[in-house]
């Protein structure tokens, strides 16, 4: 067996929704390290081109930037088609876009939650459908990955954020979904549930940092970008051939329901403490 072909990407060609910053940026870069042809995909073309630039300038491939709002399955449509014209066919999907919103549930609007579930799920689906169509089209299966979130397993806290652990919990169930649907065109689906990565957004919230990395394991850390790649990458490759419906949870060891050890403040990490009441 040759295991570095097993996990080449080298011809690989596909698409990156969110790619312009974050999570998406890095594995546009890493994938493009690895030989793979890259489309950045993000509602901001200016953001998405620029990164495009400079991602092509140090690894040479060919990386080229598409402007797509996904919460329109018209716009995904015209992005795909343009991405046909110039890369030929779909290997690979990864429906990265996200949004999330802080309002709590007494008070967020009707509009404001809407955007959300829009943006992380509906979007999600729309891409997911359009690359599948492609795939099913061109033959020879292919690979279509999902950023969820640990947030589809646990309740984050302090923050209050029910409505994005909605629509994430919703990406893993369409996973799955999808993933028995299009198996009989050889197409995996799966998706990737990061925990704390310190992007931009999540680094400039700096009071919520030292709480965050008290309910970790001890010894662990929050996550960067960079400690996604692997997992990325794995499922994008031939070394994931028999995975598909699959959630890889990637979060520095927050998410564990079978731990029995105590967090730095005393809570039971993975597991609801229960409230006593006096009489």
């Amino acid at each position: 067996m040759d295991v570095k072909k097993l996990f080449s990407l080298e011809g690989r060609r596909g698409f990156i929704t969110g790619g312009a910053q974050g999570i998406g940026e890095c594995l546009a870069n890493a994938f493009s390290e690895l030989g793979a042809d890259v489309a950045i995909v993000d509602v901001n073309q200016d953001k998405a081109k620029a990164a495009a630039e400079k991602i092509a300038g140090k690894t040479k491939g060919k990386v080229i930037a598409y402007g797509c709002d996904v919460t329109s399955p018209e716009s995904v449509d015209k992005m795909l088609a343009a991405y046909i014209s110039d890369f030929g066919r779909l290997d690979y999907a990864i429906n990265n876009a996200g949004i999330c919103a802080m309002d709590g549930a007494l008070e967020i609007t009707p509009k404001t939650f809407e955007s959300v579930i829009d943006v992380n799920l509906n979007g999600v689906f729309y891409t997911a459908r359009a690359a599948a169509k492609q795939m099913v089209a061109q033959g020879g299966g292919g690979s279509i990955i999902s950023t969820a979130s640990m947030s589809a397993h646990i309740i984050n806290q302090p923050q209050t954020i029910a409505a994005y652990c909605a629509s994430k919990a919703g990406v893993v169930s369409l996973t799955k979904g999808l993933a028995v649907e299009l198996s009989k065109y050889h197409i995996r689906v799966n998706c990737v549930s990061p925990g704390y990565i310190q992007t931009e957004l999540v680094a400039s919230l700096k009071d919520m940092l030292g709480i965050w990395l008290g309910k970790m394991p001890e010894g662990s850390r929050l996550g960067f970008p960079e400690d996604l790649i692997g997992a990325y990458v794995f499922l994008a490759s031939d070394a994931s051939a028999w995975a598909t419906g699959s959630d890889v949870v990637v979060d520095g060891g927050l998410y564990n329901p079978l731990k029995t050890a105590e967090t730095k403040k005393g809570r039971p990490c993975g597991r609801p403490f229960a409230f006593t009441v006096k009489p």
